[in-house]
């Protein structure tokens, strides 16, 4: 009995729709940039910016400005920094930007001056239509002056972190975290003032 019942029912349901991936739009869009542009610059972060060796600071930002990149003096880039396209990548003086951090920047990425990303954070301007047909959607992201973006935290398209805020560790970031605010975990929310 309980058998019948179960497949009737299962019966009734309808396959859920599958997206057909290579129909999906966007893949080559987000470039702004030549292929041979694209592919040398994949060349050249792996040799020079990517890898986990104590190369100084000074290449790295050498190596990234010769691509497009717009970046202030002072600015401290460790070991294993992901950049996905440096023509589409702007840092302010003196900031800093941690190990093995990934710029997955298929838009405008902006850094202000003064401003840290720590280790192990992931910033993306994009992602994709979820319901539809996974077409590519691009929005950009600030991070302005003082902020700090700290350990392993997660920043998507579209978010602006104020001046001077702090996002603490492993926090997910979908839109504005306030000027001069604490924003964090366990709801991903505005805690309170960063100076008080």
């Amino acid at each position: 009995m309980y058998e019948n019942s179960t497949n009737r029912i299962l019966a009734l349901v309808e396959r859920p729709t599958v997206i057909d991936l290579a129909a999906a739009p966007g893949s080559g869009e987000s470039w702004g940039a030549p292929a041979w542009k694209v592919y040398a610059w994949g060349v050249a972060e792996l040799l020079l910016v990517s890898n986990p060796w104590q190369i100084s600071s000074r290449l790295r930002r050498a190596v990234l400005v010769a691509f497009g990149a717009r970046i202030g003096d002072g600015v401290v880039l460790r070991p294993r920094l992901r950049v996905r396209f440096p023509w589409k990548l702007a840092i302010g003086d003196r900031s800093w930007i941690g190990e093995d951090v990934w710029l997955h920047n298929q838009d405008e990425l902006t850094i202000g001056s003064d401003a840290v990303v720590s280790q192990g954070t992931f910033i993306t301007t994009g992602s994709h239509a979820h319901r539809r047909d996974m077409a590519l959607l691009t929005r950009p992201v600030t991070i302005e002056d003082g902020a700090w973006v700290t350990a392993r935290c997660i920043v998507l398209g579209g978010s602006r972190i104020g001046v001077s805020a702090l996002v603490k560790p492993g926090t997910v970031v979908s839109g504005e975290v306030p000027d001069g605010m604490v924003f964090g975990q366990p709801a991903g929310e505005v805690l309170g003032p960063r100076f008080t």
